[in-house]
């Protein structure tokens, strides 16, 4: 049985992490992406972007790795944001129940936008309060 392969590539800016991720999100390949945003969050970033344009596929481990990524970001008090999803992914997340609870960054629809829209052409969408995936509440004390 061949497994398929993730790349991962990992770019800082200035209040955010972009990780690029191409190929197969799942049980072989989700550690990998769990290591690489762990080491994201340790330089204490606003924002750690997952752009998923080159992810293509993802399983029921794949999709909680998500959710256990956005729990640690927002421990972190980061957000993950998920970015150019493909159809197949906003499907994925719309019929498991859980896109809600992610901070979705679609790109810009004005048509004066260039065709290849990079990752700061973009908004935001999707629930960012962090109760759900357990960041507690900014005027809240962190329960223990």
């Amino acid at each position: 049985m061949t497994h398929q392969k993730l790349d991962i590539s990992v770019y800082r800016e200035a209040n955010e992490t972009i990780v690029v991720l191409t190929g197969e999100i799942d049980l072989h390949t989700a550690p990998r992406l769990s290591a690489a945003v762990d080491a994201a969050l340790v330089e204490d970033p606003v924002r750690v972007v997952l752009d998923m344009r080159g992810v293509t596929f993802c399983d029921s481990r794949g999709l909680g790795t998500l959710v256990i990524l956005a729990r640690a970001a927002a421990r972190s008090r980061a957000v993950l944001v998920l970015a150019n999803l493909g159809d197949f992914l906003k499907r994925l997340l719309a019929v498991s129940g859980i896109g809600e609870h992610f901070v979705i960054r679609e790109p810009a629809t004005d048509p004066a936008d260039s065709p290849s829209l990079g990752l700061s052409d973009v908004e935001e969408t999707g629930t960012d309060s962090g109760q759900t995936l357990g960041r507690p509440d900014p005027g809240q004390e962190p329960r223990r």
